[in-house]
C-alpha cells in the first residue's frame, strides 16, 4: 500500500555518568578523549518518548523533520545527519539482500518526540533523545542491531547517548580505532544487580545553560592544563576502582569516586581558558549540604555529581533514604513539585544544616526529581504519530 504508514515508539532514558565524559578527539565523529561511566535513571521521571514514521505518501518536498515537545526542530545538522544515514544505510541492505521487503530506506522519516523534563538543562535531554531516535527508527526498519552496534550511531548524535541504550550501569569505551568502530557503550551491571541505588535531582535551573557543552568541551581541551592529567591518569583510575564498586555493591568507593570525578570534570573547566563555571551557589550548598549529612552519619551516605549544568544529583541507597531525602525535604519544604509522597511521608530530618547552606538551598532549588536506576530503551504502544501520518495533539 503506498500510502500505509509505518510507525515505531519507543522510550530511552537519562543517564547520569559518575565518571564524566569532557573532550573529543575527534569531533566529526564524537570520539572521547576519555572512557565514562554512568548510571541509567528510571523512565518513570525522567524519559524521552519517540515516535518514527515513513511513508511514501510522504510529500518528498517536505523530507526529513522531527517534532521535539511540538515545536520543528532542525534535523539539517551534521549529528542529526550522520545518525539518520547510518540507519538508511542499514536498513538498505536488509532490503538489498531481501526484494519483498517494502524500500523504507527511501521513504522521508516523520519523528515525533517529547521530553518528561526540562530540554537543555543539565539534565541529558541529548542522551535521552538521541537514544530514543535511533532506538526508534533502528525499530521502525526492523534492524538486527544489537544496542552496542547501535551506540555506535547514536554516539554520533550526542556522545553520552550511546550510554542511554543500555539500563543499569554502563560505560562507554573511548576505544582507539580512528574510525571509532571501536568507540562504544556496553552494560557493567544490570539495574537489578543494585536495584537499591537511587537519585535526587535538585534542579537548581531549568534554563539553557550559558556556555553548551560542545564548545566547552574544546575551549577545555585546547588551553586547560589539568586536562591532560584527567584524562591520562585520573579518569583510568576512576573507571577501575568504579567498575569494582559497582560488581562490589560498594556504595563508599562509588561514592567518593562519584564525587571526585565530578570534582575533577569542573576543575577543568575553571582551568579553561576563559574559564567556564556550570555550577553556581545553589550547586556549591548541595555540596556542603552532602559533606554536613555524611560527617553527621558518620559514613558516607549520599554522592553528589553534577554534569554541565547547576543541577546537583545525589546518589545514595534505599536505606539512607531518610538520612539523605529527609534533610532534603525538610529543608526544601514540601511545596515544591517532584517530592513522592508516599517516600517522604514520616521522613525525619536527621541532619541539622548549616544556616548559609540552607537558605542557599531553600531559595535556589525549583524542583525535585526522585529517582533510582533503570532499564535502557524500552519499546511504545503509545504513538505520537497517527495511523494517518499526523502528530497525535496532546
Amino acid at each position: 500500500m503506498a500510502d500505509k504508514v509505518y510507525r515505531a515508539s519507543t522510550t530511552a532514558p537519562v543517564n547520569i555518568a559518575v565518571v564524566k565524559y569532557w573532550g573529543k578527539r575527534d569531533a566529526t565523529l564524537n570520539l572521547p578523549t576519555n572512557s565514562s561511566l554512568s548510571v541509567t535513571l528510571a523512565q518513570s521521571d525522567l524519559r524521552t518518548l519517540t515516535t518514527a514514521s515513513c511513508s511514501a505518501s510522504y510529500p518528498a518536498s517536505e523530507g526529513d523533520w522531527l517534532l521535539l515537545n511540538g515545536e520543528p526542530s532542525d534535523v539539517s545538522g551534521a549529528r542529526v545527519q550522520a545518525c539518520f544515514r547510518e540507519l538508511r544505510a542499514r536498513r538498505a541492505a536488509l532490503e538489498a539482500a531481501d526484494p519483498s521487503l517494502p524500500k523504507l530506506s527511501t521513504m522521508p522519516l516523520h519523528i515525533v518526540s517529547e521530553n518528561n523534563f526540562p530540554t537543555a538543562a543539565g539534565l541529558a535531554s541529548s542522551a535521552a533523545g538521541f537514544a530514543a531516535l535511533v532506538r526508534a527508527i533502528a525499530d521502525l526498519y526492523e534492524l538486527p542491531a544489537s544496542p552496542s552496534e547501535l551506540s555506535l550511531i547514536a554516539r554520533q548524535g550526542s556522545g553520552s547517548a550511546c550510554r542511554s541504550l543500555f539500563g543499569g550501569y554502563v560505560a562507554w569505551r573511548m576505544g582507539g580505532k580512528a574510525d571509532g568502530s571501536d568507540s562504544m557503550a556496553d552494560q557493567v551491571a544490570e539495574a537489578s544487580h543494585w536495584p537499591e541505588m537511587r537519585a535526587l535531582v535538585l534542579v537548581a535551573s531549568a534554563a539553557k545553560k550559558g556556555v553548551s557543552s560542545t564548545s566547552g568541551m574544546q575551549q577545555t581541551v585546547a588551553t586547560s592544563s589539568l586536562f591532560q592529567e584527567r584524562i591520562e591518569r585520573v579518569v583510568p583510575q576512576n573507571m577501575a576502582v568504579m567498575e569494582k564498586a559497582i560488581q562490589d555493591r560498594d556504595f563508599a568507593p562509588f561514592a567518593e569516586v562519584t564525587m571526585r570525578d565530578s570534582n575533577s570534570f569542573h576543575a577543568t573547566c575553571a582551568d579553561t581558558y576563559p574559564p567556564i563555571f556550570y555550577m553556581n551557589d545553589v550547586s556549591r550548598a548541595a555540596i556542603r549540604a552532602v559533606e554536613q549529612i555524611n560527617a553527621a552519619a558518620g559514613r558516607t551516605v549520599a554522592a553528589y555529581t553534577f554534569d554541565a549544568g547547576p543541577n546537583a544529583v545525589i546518589y545514595y541507597l534505599e536505606k539512607d533514604t531518610e538520612l539523605v531525602v529527609g534533610t532534603f525535604y525538610h529543608v526544601l519544604g514540601g511545596e515544591i513539585d517532584g517530592w513522592k509522597n508516599d517516600a517522604v511521608k514520616g521522613l525525619k530530618p536527621t541532619t541539622s544544616l548549616d544556616g548559609g547552606v540552607a537558605s542557599l538551598l531553600k531559595g535556589g532549588v525549583s524542583r525535585v526529581i526522585m529517582t533510582g536506576v533503570g532499564p535502557g530503551p524500552q519499546k511504545a504502544d503509545e504513538h505520537l504519530v497517527a495511523e494517518d501520518g499526523t502528530p497525535v495533539r496532546r
